[in-house]
């Protein structure tokens, strides 16, 4: 999928690029996999803001994605790649051969037509899911389990994969996209190949009023703010004092930027091997 650019006979239309969106033959999604999406504006059930910055937006419905893949020995068809606004990367959708339909994340390289399975001892093709022990070292995988049965947890974003790296026992290691290595059992599933639209991080919106439509509302800098709004506020521009030089703070006055905010005794860094590479 390519990047579609814009001649500049406005302002906005000179930085705006967006998808070409010429791999989806399939318009309407399903309507047996679509389910409500209601909107929280950042609040939580007591109506305080807890997550900042959100609100407003396209309305837009949830399409039920498979993230387990569960139907073990059964052949599906692709019957077409779909857009989702609610995630990066595009969606397939599978038609079982017991008549069932089905969302899954589509692979870079599926097309409207190819056969895929899941379940053990299938061939090494892009967009079968079978247990990390059975996938030969070197693969690059997707949509990857952490608890079997649980549903994908990693590698669902456009363009993203993981690399089986070596596998010890019944665990296998894997190479995240953040550089990490991570051991996992050997019976989570994950799916052969990588996320595709993968052009997605190109996209350039082009106007405030793009994002806006995607439920992001405006991000002010602390120390344009005022002393009584920020701890970083006040001051004629920029301050030694006010908005400074002082260690950055949040808007409650906690230090931020550099501290590590991973808890020392979480239960999963056992599985850890390396820490992500610093960039």
């Amino acid at each position: 999928m390519g990047i579609k650019r814009f001649k500049p006979v406005t302002k906005t239309l000179r930085f705006k690029t967006m998808l070409d969106f010429s791999e989806l033959l399939k318009k309407e999604p399903e309507k047996s996999l679509l389910a409500p999406l209601h909107k929280t504006g950042g609040r939580n059930a007591r109506g305080r803001i807890t997550s900042r910055r959100r609100g407003g937006g396209h309305k837009q419905k949830y399409r039920i994605v498979d993230f387990t893949r569960n139907k073990v020995g059964i052949s599906s068809v692709v019957v077409g790649i779909e857009y989702d606004p609610n995630r990066s990367a595009r969606i397939a959708l599978l038609k079982y051969a017991d008549g069932e339909r089905a969302y899954i994340l589509s692979p870079a390289g599926l097309k409207t037509g190819d056969v895929v399975i899941s379940g053990s001892q299938v061939p090494i093709k892009t967009g079968n899911a079978m247990p990390l022990g059975e996938i030969p070292a070197g693969t690059d995988v997707h949509n990857i389990e952490l608890v079997r049965g649980k549903g994908a947890q990693i590698a669902r974003s456009a363009g993203s994969y993981c690399t089986v790296m070596a596998k010890e026992g019944d665990m296998v290691q894997l190479r995240l996209p953040s550089g990490e290595i991570r051991i996992v059992h050997n019976n989570c599933f994950a799916t052969i190949g990588q996320v595709g639209n993968a052009d997605h991080e190109n996209v350039s919106l082009g106007k405030a009023g793009r994002t806006r439509w995607l439920g992001r509302r405006p991000k002010v800098r602390g120390m344009v703010m005022n002393p009584v709004d920020h701890p970083m506020g006040g001051g004629e521009g920029r301050s030694k004092s006010g908005g400074g030089r002082q260690h950055p703070e949040s808007p409650w006055g906690l230090n931020a930027k550099g501290k590590k905010t991973r808890r020392r005794k979480k239960a999963s860094s056992r599985f850890i091997i390396s820490r992500r590479t610093k960039k």
